[in-house]
């Protein structure tokens, strides 16, 4: 009866075509891993994701929130509950002299902002021209390429709690860190962005944004699913090249494998399953230790249940 209920406020709040029950993960995640997940949803607006939280303090019903599915692991058993994806993609964007300020929702692409910025010779986002990710994951994990990172252009961030009350931060106050935020500390809901670019040169603009793009291409294995970068930057190291130096390349569990092209990414051969994922990366991790005595980090998110 509880799931019937569920299912019915979920349809009033944003209509039957944005429910989905027992949806496979696999089909919102870039790895293309995961079970299933109870329920499914897409929103659009602050007031429908506002009314989403309600009835699941309500319902006392999980909620799990997700952006575009490029950063993520969902386990094999999938996700209790419902999984929220965050489809806002409104976008403005204002001149002045010296700057371009663009308000965009979580939901919108970043690759699409960083091709924004360019059309108006704004710099700051060439790094981002590549990235898969939604706005809002990028903010939570502070997302970064080529030596800068989303905490150089954010100027404030709107969010919700889980009690629907929504608030503003300022740059300093997301307390932005590698590969994190405030917002992974806390089971808040990022709503919107605002960036702040500096007007620069179109052709150097575009040219960077290019030869990032040829940069990717050329190092990064796009061939297979992946989550993107699967171990985080260490300290004092560069994570990929111990992987390498340990001679892993191509070492796999199932249809998981460690990339051949890059030591820094596991793809999914096909079939693989998270707990092959979870398997081959502990491989990593060990072996990396054996060898040079680092630990080494998931830059992935893993969601769900075992």
């Amino acid at each position: 009866m509880k799931t019937d209920r569920i299912y019915e406020e979920l349809t009033k709040i944003v209509g039957f075509e944005n429910v989905f029950l027992n949806e496979s993960m696999k089909k919102h995640t870039s790895i293309r891993v995961g079970g299933n997940a109870d329920f499914f949803v897409r929103a659009d607006q602050v007031e429908k994701i506002r009314k989403i939280c309600q009835l699941s303090k309500e319902t006392k019903t999980p909620l799990t929130i997700l952006g575009n599915g490029t950063n993520v692991l969902v386990q094999d058993h999938g996700i209790r509950g419902i999984v929220l994806k965050m489809d806002i993609r409104t976008v403005e964007v204002q001149k002045s002299e010296d700057k371009l300020t663009i308000k965009a929702g979580a939901g919108v692409p970043l690759i699409k902002l960083s091709k924004l910025a360019g059309e108006n010779a704004a710099t700051g986002l060439e790094f981002a021209i590549g990235i898969p990710g939604s706005l809002g994951g990028a903010i939570k994990m502070n997302a970064g390429a080529y030596g800068s990172e989303m905490d150089q252009v954010v100027k404030k961030t709107t969010y919700m709690d889980r009690d629907g009350k929504i608030q503003t931060l300022g740059n300093k106050e997301q307390a932005f860190g590698y590969r994190k935020s405030i917002f992974f500390e806390n089971d808040w809901i990022i709503l919107e962005s605002t960036l702040e670019l500096p007007f620069g040169n179109p052709d150097e603009i575009q040219k960077k944004m290019q030869d990032n793009l040829m940069s990717r291409q050329a190092k990064q294995p796009l061939d297979k699913p992946s989550c993107g970068s699967t171990f985080k930057r260490g300290e004092d190291f560069v994570t990929a090249q111990l992987i390498d130096a340990c001679g892993l390349k191509g070492l796999s569990v199932g249809d998981a494998v460690v990339s051949t092209k890059h030591a820094g990414f596991v793809m999914n051969n096909g079939n693989a399953t998270a707990e092959d994922f979870m398997q081959l990366t502990d491989q990593v991790k060990t072996e990396v230790y054996k060898k040079f005595h680092k630990n080494i980090e998931l830059e992935v998110e893993v969601m769900g249940e075992k």
